[in-house]
C-alpha cells in the first residue's frame, strides 16, 4: 500500500492555523498569569494558614490533580450552567486551565518555600524585617527562583493540554486542524503540520520564558539548597510563627 503526501493546498488555510496559534497562546498566557497567582496565594495559605484553611487548599489540590483535565473542562462548561452560571467557551477554557494550573502551582511553590534555609529568615528578622515583609522580600523571591524550571514545565504541559478545549468549540490550534482536515481530507498531513507547530511553540516558549526567568531571578535562587522533608522543616522552623512576628522556635538540643 502506497500513500502520496500532498501539502499543496495547506497554504489556503494559513490564516486558520495562525488564528488557532493565536488563540492557543492567548489561553496559555492568561491562564499562566491567573494560575500563577492562584499558586502563590494557595502556597502561602498552605504554609501559613490555619489548619481548616490548609485542609481546604489541600482538598482542592488533590481534587484537581487526581481528575482528568477534560472532565474539569466539561464540568465548567456543561455543569455550571445547571447551577445558573452561564459562561462562554473562551471563559470556560480560561477558568478550567487556571484552576488546573493553580493546583499544580500550589504544590510547586510550596516546595520552593520549604526549600528556603532557616538562616535566610533568621537573617531577615535580625535586620528588622517582620511578618509579611520577610515572606515577600526574602522567602518568596528565592522560592520561586528555586522552582522556576518546574513552573515552566507545568506551563508547557497546560499549553499542550489546551488542545482539548476544541471539544467545547474553542477555535484553538487543534480545532483549526479538525476544520482543515474536514475540508481537504488530508488528515495525516494536517496533523503532521499541527504537531510540528505545537513542538515549535513548546521550544520557543521554553527558551523565551527561561530567558525572562534568568533576568527576573538572577542571583535570587538559594544555592546549595536541598528540599527538606515537610515534617523536618516544620520542626526546624515554623513559618507561621516567623511571619506573625513572634520569633523562631528554639532548636532542639541534640
Amino acid at each position: 500500500m502506497t500513500y502520496t503526501f500532498d501539502f499543496s493546498d495547506f497554504g489556503l488555510y494559513a490564516d486558520v492555523l495562525a488564528h488557532g496559534v493565536a488563540v492557543t497562546l492567548g489561553l496559555t498566557a492568561v491562564s499562566t498569569v491567573l494560575g500563577g497567582l492562584v499558586g502563590i496565594g494557595g502556597a502561602c495559605i498552605a504554609v501559613t494558614g490555619s489548619k481548616p484553611v490548609r485542609a481546604v487548599v489541600a482538598s482542592y489540590v488533590e481534587l484537581i490533580r487526581n481528575t482528568p483535565f477534560l472532565v474539569q473542562l466539561f464540568f465548567v462548561f456543561f455543569g455550571l450552567p445547571s447551577l445558573g452560571v452561564h459562561i462562554g467557551e473562551m471563559e470556560a477554557a480560561v477558568l478550567a486551565m487556571t484552576v488546573n494550573l493553580g493546583a499544580y502551582a500550589i504544590e510547586i511553590v510550596r516546595a520552593g518555600i520549604d526549600s528556603i534555609p532557616r538562616g535566610q529568615v533568621q537573617a531577615a528578622m535580625a535586620l528588622g524585617l517582620r511578618g509579611p515583609h520577610v515572606f515577600r522580600h526574602v522567602v518568596l523571591p528565592q522560592a520561586i527562583a528555586n522552582v522556576f524550571p518546574a513552573l515552566l514545565g507545568q506551563v508547557l504541559i497546560v499549553m499542550l493540554g489546551s488542545a482539548v478545549v476544541s471539544q467545547i468549540s474553542v477555535a484553538d490550534l487543534t480545532h483549526a486542524a479538525s476544520f482543515i482536515q474536514s475540508r481537504n481530507f488530508r488528515s495525516f498531513e494536517c496533523y503532521v503540520i499541527v504537531t510540528a507547530i505545537y513542538l515549535l511553540l513548546s521550544i520557543v516558549l521554553r527558551l523565551l520564558i527561561n530567558r525572562v526567568g534568568r533576568r527576573l531571578f538572577a542571583g535570587r535562587a538559594a544555592r546549595g539548597v536541598t528540599i527538606a522533608p515537610r515534617r523536618g522543616l516544620r520542626g526546624l522552623f515554623s513559618m507561621r510563627a516567623a511571619l506573625a512576628g513572634r520569633g523562631l522556635p528554639k532548636e532542639r538540643s541534640r
